[in-house]
C-alpha cells in the first residue's frame, strides 16, 4: 500500500467500520491509543451544523487537547473566508462544508489566497468520495473526514497531523489512587508496574507522588539520594540526561522516581510542575505509573484528568463505596471520551470484618471490578518485609494472578503465558520446547 492509499484508508476509516454508539467506549481503545496528546497549537473551526459544532466543542475539552487552543463557531466556509480577509490564520483550520464539489473547490482556492504559510486545513463533509478526497489533497488540504464523526475521530486526525508517525509513541500514564487511606493502592501500583516490566519486557517508571510518606523505595529495597522532588523543584531543567540520573534502577526494565519520604520540609507541589515532569518522563519511557496519595488537590485532580488510564483501589465497606462513587462521578464528567476507571477491590474476605459484597458495590457504582484481591496478611506481609513483589514470593497465588491480569488489561496486551497454561496440551508442548 503506497502513502496515498494509506492516507485514504485512514481518512475513510470512520465510515468503513461500525464503531457502535458513543457509549461503547470499549470499541474505541485502538483509536484512544492512536490519538496522542496534541501540541500547543491554535485551532479555529467553522461549522454548518450545530451537531458538528457540539462534537468539536466536546473535542476541545478533551485532555489530549489541554495544551491546544480551539475556537468553534458557525458559518462554514463563507464565515471562514470573511473572517480571514482581515485576520491571520491559525495553525489549523477545521471546516465543515456540504457544498457541491465545484463550489467547494472554488471556495478553497479563495481560502488558499488568504491562508498564511504553514496553516493546515481539515475538511469535514458528508460525501464518501475518493476522487474528491484526492483532489482536496492535491490542492493542499491536509485531511478530509466524513460525517458522522465522534470526538475521538477528530482527535486522531489532528494527532496524526501534528505528531511524527516515525517517532516513538508517547508513553502511557497510568494513575493509581485509593478510595480511602490504607486500602493498598501503592501495593497495587508497585506490583502491577513490576509485572508490566517483567512480563511484557518494556521500560516502566513508578512516580511516587506521596512525597512525605511514599513507600516505593521501601517496597523495592531502594534508598536513592535523588528522586522526584529534585525534578519537581526545577522542572525547567529536566531533560533526558537529568531524568536518567534521577531515576533509581530496580531491574532491567523498572525504575523508580522515588519520594524523599521525610518530614524535614513541607511539600507544596505545583500542578504545572507535575505536568511538565510527567510529560518529559512519558516522552522517554513507554509506561509511567503514578502512585498518588489519598489527597484531593489541584495537582492530584490534574494528574487524574490527564492520565491515559486510572486505577481506583477500594476495600468493601461503606466509606469506600461513597468515596469511589464520588471519584468516578468527577472523572466521568471530566473525561467524556475515555473509558471508565479500572476498579480494584483489595483486602476482600478479611476475617471477622463485616463487608458489603463486591457485587453490591459494583452495582451501586455502576462499574464492575477489574480484579478482586483476597485478604492474605501472611503473603503481603512477607513481601513487604522482604522488599519483594507478590509474584516473587508466590507466583501461583491468586493475588499474583490478579496483578498479572491487571498488568495486561492496562497495557491492552494478551497474556500468552496464561492462555497457554489453560490448554490441555500445555504440559506436552512445554516438554518438547514449543512453549
Amino acid at each position: 500500500m503506497n502513502t496515498l492509499e494509506k492516507t485514504e484508508s485512514l481518512a475513510f476509516n470512520n465510515v468503513s467500520e461500525d464503531q457502535g454508539s458513543p457509549s461503547e467506549k470499549e470499541d474505541i481503545f485502538p483509536q484512544i491509543q492512536r490519538a496522542r496528546p496534541i501540541p500547543r497549537i491554535s485551532i479555529q473551526a467553522f461549522c454548518e451544523a450545530q451537531s458538528t459544532a457540539d462534537t468539536l466543542q466536546n473535542t476541545a475539552e478533551d485532555r489530549r487537547l489541554a495544551k491546544a487552543h480551539m475556537h468553534v463557531q458557525m458559518g462554514g466556509l463563507e464565515a471562514a473566508l470573511a473572517f480571514y480577509k482581515g485576520a491571520t490564520t491559525p495553525n489549523l483550520i477545521v471546516l465543515e462544508t456540504h457544498k457541491k464539489e465545484d463550489e467547494l473547490l472554488e471556495n478553497l482556492d479563495m481560502l488558499a489566497d488568504v491562508c498564511d504559510s504553514g496553516t493546515k486545513v481539515l475538511i469535514i463533509g458528508p460525501t464518501n468520495d475518493i476522487i474528491l478526497y484526492r483532489e482536496l489533497l492535491r490542492r493542499g488540504v491536509s485531511e478530509y473526514l466524513v460525517l458522522p464523526l465522534k470526538p475521538i475521530d477528530i482527535m486522531e486526525s489532528i494527532s496524526n497531523l501534528y505528531n511524527d508517525p516515525e517517532t516513538d509513541p508517547v508513553g502511557s500514564v497510568i494513575a493509581f489512587i485509593g478510595a480511602k487511606g490504607g486500602v493498598g493502592s501503592s501495593t497495587v501500583c508497585h506490583n502491577t508496574a513490576w509485572l508490566i516490566s517483567e512480563a511484557i519486557k518494556t521500560d516502566v517508571v513508578i512516580a511516587d507522588m506521596d512525597l512525605p510518606f511514599g513507600t516505593a523505595g521501601l517496597d523495592f529495597n531502594q534508598d536513592p539520594v535523588q528522586g522526584i522532588l529534585d525534578a519537581l523543584s526545577a522542572p525547567e531543567r529536566l531533560d533526558e540526561m537529568l531524568l536518567d540520573r534521577l531515576l533509581s534502577k530496580c531491574s532491567e526494565h523498572l525504575s523508580l522516581f522515588s519520594a524523599p519520604a521525610t518530614l524535614e520540609q513541607e511539600y507544596d507541589i505545583d500542578a504545572e510542575a507535575c505536568e511538565t515532569v510527567i510529560d518529559i518522563t512519558r516522552s522517554n519511557i513507554p509506561y509511567v505509573l503514578v502512585d498518588l496519595p489519598h489527597t484531593w488537590t489541584s495537582w492530584t485532580k490534574k494528574i487524574l484528568m490527564q492520565a491515559d488510564e486510572i486505577v481506583i483501589t477500594a476495600i468493601p465497606d461503606l466509606a469506600n463505596l461513597r468515596n469511589t462513587k464520588n471519584l468516578i462521578d468527577v472523572l466521568k464528567n471530566g473525561r467524556d471520551n475515555d473509558r471508565d476507571p479500572w476498579l480494584v477491590f483489595n483486602q476482600v474476605n478479611m476475617p471477622k470484618r463485616p463487608e458489603i459484597s463486591v457485587k453490591d458495590i459494583s452495582k451501586a457504582i455502576g462499574i464492575d471490578s477489574a480484579i478482586t484481591i483476597d485478604f492474605d496478611s501472611e503473603l503481603f506481609g512477607m513481601a513487604t518485609n522482604n522488599g519483594q513483589m507478590i509474584e516473587e514470593i508466590s507466583k501461583k497465588s491468586k493475588a499474583s494472578e490478579s496483578f498479572r491480569e491487571l498488568a495486561f488489561l492496562l497495557t491492552h496486551r494478551t497474556d500468552n503465558e496464561t492462555e497457554n497454561s489453560k490448554s490441555l496440551l500445555a504440559p506436552f508442548l512445554k516438554r518438547f520446547g514449543v512453549l
